[in-house]
């Protein structure tokens, strides 16, 4: 029913992806948005709104409201109020504006390291501290190293976490975000999870939003999310907060005002279609890119010199390369014709980051260039 493996020509179409390497025959597998057409539901939507004709300021329909306050009760068992919604152009400003909300100027913000990159970026931009807490190998998955958040929680007002982790890809298990809400509570932290890849989940396990927990967790938390990722309308701007405390949740609207746009509006159209009737084609990717990241474990997971973790979730390979010996990864596999994203970028420049998001052949070709790579490097 759903065809995932026949190219989609982005080139000349303003692609931040695909323009990048425009003039060179570099397969781009970079910033993370996929090669897939959206659902057909949702191309039809917006088609749909596009005839109107008329695209003035808009709100959310009651009908996505009540989507996502349905999708939260039966994939999480999570009952949330409408009121608790905050709607936003996306979650990198949502990291941004809990930086001024919840964090005193004289207070640190812990960020994990490595993380998707505007997390390391969004203290600073807001004039606040920033701690780096490290992410460790634990049998085969990233965690956060729970010792060094407890040293450093003290001197913190707010904890920015990644759930899944990106780029490591881990789901953490209720007893890991328990062990995380125990410290933020006893250290009184606010914890905003960024939680927009938690519909990319390749493996048998949970998600579980940080905000149910508990009653705690619930009081001091905000859960950041978005169908941008999942269905592959990131460029459509729609995401939301969901943040049950009531003071928490103002003083966030607070730092928002005069500064955040109002929501696109076939941003709100393209939500409402994909949690409406996006399921299905969701199934389908889901197993397309288990089979992807199967495909990757297969050709480099056991290449000298090279290290990947279990990806639980996203579409996202953490690929450590340390061990080959290349002086400047990036540009050694730029130059055999894969774009990558380095790994200094996120907190390490031991890795680097692979999108996995793309037709099947493009990632084959883009595996045999890498190791193509590689033989050279090692010839003598």
């Amino acid at each position: 029913m759903f065809d995932f493996d026949t190219p989609i020509d982005r080139r000349g179409t303003q692609s931040l992806k695909w323009d990048k390497f425009k003039e060179r025959d570099v397969l781009p597998l970079w910033v993370a948005d996929t090669d897939f057409t959206a659902p057909q539901a949702v191309i039809d939507a917006l088609q749909a709104r596009v005839a109107h004709g008329v695209f003035g300021y808009s709100r959310p329909s009651p009908r996505l409201i009540q989507l996502i306050v349905d999708r939260m009760a039966e994939r999480y068992g999570w009952t949330i109020s409408p009121e608790w919604l905050l709607f936003m152009p996306g979650v990198v400003p949502g990291l941004n504006f809990a930086c001024r909300a919840w964090c005193r100027p004289q207070q640190q913000i812990i960020t994990p390291s490595p993380v998707y990159y505007p997390f390391l970026h969004a203290p600073e931009y807001n004039q606040r501290g920033v701690s780096h807490l490290p992410m460790q190998l634990v049998n085969d998955r990233w965690l956060p190293d729970f010792a060094a958040l407890e040293a450093l929680a003290p001197q913190a007002d707010l904890l920015l976490l990644c759930s899944p982790h990106n780029p490591g890809g881990t789901v953490f298990t209720r007893d890991e975000l328990l062990r995380i809400n125990d410290i933020a509570r006893r250290h009184d932290l606010v914890v905003c999870s960024d939680e927009i890849h938690c519909d990319l989940l390749l493996d048998d396990v949970e998600h579980i939003p940080f905000a149910s927990l508990n009653e705690d967790a619930a009081s001091r938390s905000a859960v950041l999310m978005a169908p941008s990722k999942t269905f592959n309308i990131a460029g459509l701007c729609c995401s939301f907060a969901i943040i049950p405390n009531p003071k928490l949740r103002l003083s966030l609207q607070q730092a928002m005002r005069g500064l955040m746009a109002d929501n696109n509006l076939l941003g709100f159209v393209a939500a409402e279609a994909a949690y409406a009737e996006g399921q299905p084609w969701l199934d389908a990717q889901l197993g397309y890119l288990r089979e992807n990241r199967d495909l990757i474990m297969a050709k480099l997971g056991k290449v000298p010199g090279i290290k990947i973790a279990r990806i639980e979730a996203t579409y996202l390979a953490w690929i450590d390369v340390s061990g080959l010996g290349l002086d400047n990864p990036i540009q050694a596999f730029e130059a055999g014709g894969v774009g990558l994203s380095p790994g200094a970028q996120f907190g390490d420049a031991e890795f680097v980051r692979l999108n996995f998001g793309c037709p099947r052949a493009l990632l084959e070709e883009a595996l045999n260039r890498m190791l193509k790579v590689i033989d050279q490097h090692r010839q003598p």
